[in-house]
């Protein structure tokens, strides 16, 4: 058994030793492709989001040195007319370039990837010769021609050294990044590379990178965090398997959807972190497991830069808002960050917010990354917001007691401290602030909003969550009126759907700011449908 190629299928047998949901119906997709102009695949997600599992996966299932079928019997990939004709069928070469970056932190981290998994291949062959001059590729292409063999590559993390190493020099002219590429396209590019591969499989966090002149890599067919094309379902957990998961290990679904859903990825509406799901069925409870991956310290320096009124839209996302994003600009690089939408695109990458492609909008998907999106907040040192994020929970609870004149002040005190960093106009600035205002309300509730719109006026409606008996909160906001006016037209509004189908007690809460006084005024009624 081999380090890089004929590594058999011992690592997807730890999986299935484990707690395993069925992803199996990747290999079909992946099928799909092997041998066709479509064989070079770069399927790129956030961290913990089952990347590696999906190449150890990959690697039992093509590797021909094992016999993989009693790992698969139970699993949907044996339904797919593609399973038994490409089952254990192809010598397999697979590397994970994050170790030899872990090992070799320097710039002859490439050379060296290439000589170690050189020196393996033609272990596996040993009646073909390894020539002084060769590379890689040189003596893949002997192999091939010789043998009649086609490849199955899987290269995971295949952008950590872009991350790690990318801009640091290999020689005068060029950096570790140009050298990367290089190798990649001398490997996978031309017509040797479609009589090598059968297929190649890359995974990683970025996409790969935009240059000026057409991509090095352009034969590739990218499946990213925006754009999943048919892969989307197998980028997380679905739906339906957290609730069989919830109810296998006896826990609250509710819990483990408010903890971990609301990634949208392509079509699918309701995909959860994998990792955090699993660490949540394993210990029996919900809570934040982003602390422990170390991606916190990179995501912290993109907010700080505040490009074009980033913070703003951070707050207003804390708060339960959406912001337009066009991700179309962003050239895949880490180290090339020029406006709001670069930083904005990358946190997607990253899993800190989901895109809305229909929309082409961007969100905090659950209450795991709000909070770490909490933490990067308070460690750039924005203490108005820290200070009214800590207040928001006295203000949900002054709210639900009916105290109006507390609601009031506070709202007074956050919008006049707030303010003096929103770049908002009057009526964009108090509907942010009131989503900051009640950010707390997230922990138990499912928040709705519309933005401003030419009236001047801001709801936000508060759906209580599973298992939760406070009243859902309704709020409306006016300028210059009255409160009562509030009141009045959340009465006469066509509740949203999830207002209709709300059975509970609500809060009417009328809020109404007046522009030249700065003073706030708040009325709350209790209203029961009938």
């Amino acid at each position: 058994m081999g380090i890089y190629i004929n590594k058999g299928d011992e690592g997807f047998q730890s999986a299935r030793n484990s707690e395993y949901v069925d992803k199996s119906g990747l290999i079909a997709v992946v099928n799909k492709t092997l041998n066709t102009e479509q064989r070079f695949s770069c399927v790129t997600r956030s961290r913990r989001f089952g990347k590696t599992m999906a190449a150890k996966m990959l690697q039992a299932y093509y590797d021909r040195s094992c016999d993989s079928r009693e790992l698969f019997a139970d699993l949907e990939i044996t339904g797919h007319p593609s399973f038994e004709k490409h089952l254990n069928k192809y010598p397999v070469i697979s590397i994970d370039v994050g170790f030899f970056v872990s090992i070799h932190k320097n710039a002859t981290v490439i050379s060296q990837m290439d000589s170690e998994v050189r020196k393996e291949v033609s272990q596996a062959y040993p009646n073909i010769p390894l020539e002084d001059d060769d590379n890689l590729m040189a003596y893949l292409i002997r192999v091939s021609l010789k043998t009649g063999d086609r490849f199955i590559f899987i290269i995971d993390e295949w952008d950590s050294i872009l991350r790690e190493c990318g801009q640091m020099a290999y020689d005068e002219l060029r950096t570790v990044a140009d050298v990367y590429v290089d190798w990649l396209r001398h490997l996978f590019k031309g017509e040797p590379a479609t009589q090598v591969f059968a297929g190649v499989y890359m995974t990683g966090i970025l996409p790969i990178k935009k240059y000026n002149t057409q991509s090095a890599l352009n034969n590739f067919i990218e499946h990213t965090m925006i754009e999943p094309r048919r892969m989307a379902r197998y980028f997380g957990f679905t739906l339906e398997e957290v609730k069989t998961l919830a109810s296998k290990h006896d826990m609250d679904y509710a819990e483990l959807e408010k903890w971990y859903d609301g990634y949208q990825i392509g079509d699918e509406d309701s995909i959860f972190n994998p990792n955090s799901v699993m660490q949540a069925v394993d210990i029996g409870r919900c809570r934040s497991f982003w602390a422990s991956t170390g991606s916190f310290d990179a995501v912290t320096p993109y907010i700080a830069m505040n490009f074009d009124g980033l913070k703003d839209d951070i707050i207003f996302m804390l708060g339960g808002g959406r912001v337009s994003v066009d991700p179309t600009g962003f050239q895949n690089d880490i180290s090339v960050i020029h406006s709001k939408d670069d930083v904005l695109t990358l946190l997607i990458h990253l899993g800190y917010l989901s895109f809305d492609w229909r929309e082409e909008e961007c969100y905090i998907p659950n209450l795991e990354v709000a909070k770490e999106m909490e933490n990067a907040v308070k460690a750039n040192k924005w203490e108005i917001v820290v200070t009214a994020i800590t207040k928001s929970k006295g203000l949900l609870e002054a709210t639900l007691r009916g105290n109006s004149d507390y609601v009031a002040n506070a709202l007074r005190s956050i919008h006049s401290e707030e303010t003096s960093i929103l770049s908002y106009n009057d009526e964009n600035s108090l509907a942010c602030v009131i989503s900051l205002a009640y950010y707390y309300a997230r922990n138990d509730y499912h928040i709705h909003r519309e933005y401003p719109t030419g009236e001047g006026y801001a709801d936000l409606v508060l759906i209580p969550r599973k298992n939760v008996t406070t009243p859902a909160l309704v709020i409306e906001l006016k300028y210059d009126k009255d409160t009562q006016a509030a009141i009045s037209q959340i009465k006469k509004r066509n509740y949203p759907q999830q207002i209709a189908e709300y059975t509970g007690d609500i809060l009417l809460v009328g809020i109404n700011y007046d522009k030249n006084t700065k003073h706030h005024e708040c009325q709350i009624e209790r209203w029961r449908k009938e």
